[in-house]
């Protein structure tokens, strides 16, 4: 597995391709991403990061099948693998233990 460091825009698809199971692919990502973090991404660098998480072994990816939708073509799907998952907890982790350690009165604002 090549570099176990996640970036910001790389935990962000992960987390999609986690919550679109069984269909992500390219668009279906950049289209939720949209929808739910308010971030508007180009196709390209969707595919992109979804390129890099598979090479880091994050994700894996397999052909759909054909549908008239589209033609007849297919779609790449993008699915979780273990080491994807244990990027996610351990992301996740670091961040609230991270947080819990800010002081109370750091997180106070008068109005």
């Amino acid at each position: 597995m090549r570099g176990a460091y996640l970036g910001e825009l790389e935990e962000l698809v992960l987390l999609h391709v986690g919550i679109l199971y069984p269909e992500a692919y390219g668009v279906s990502v950049m289209d939720e991403i949209e929808k739910q973090a308010g971030r508007s991404l180009n196709i390209s660098a969707v595919h992109s990061v979804l390129t890099r998480l598979e090479e880091k072994g994050f994700l894996k990816s397999k052909m759909s099948d054909p549908t008239d939708e589209r033609g007849g073509r297919r779609k790449r799907i993008f699915l979780l693998t273990a080491a994807g998952k244990r990027a996610l907890e351990n992301s996740n982790e670091l961040r609230n233990q991270l947080y819990s350690q800010i002081p109370r009165i750091a997180l106070q604002f008068s109005h």
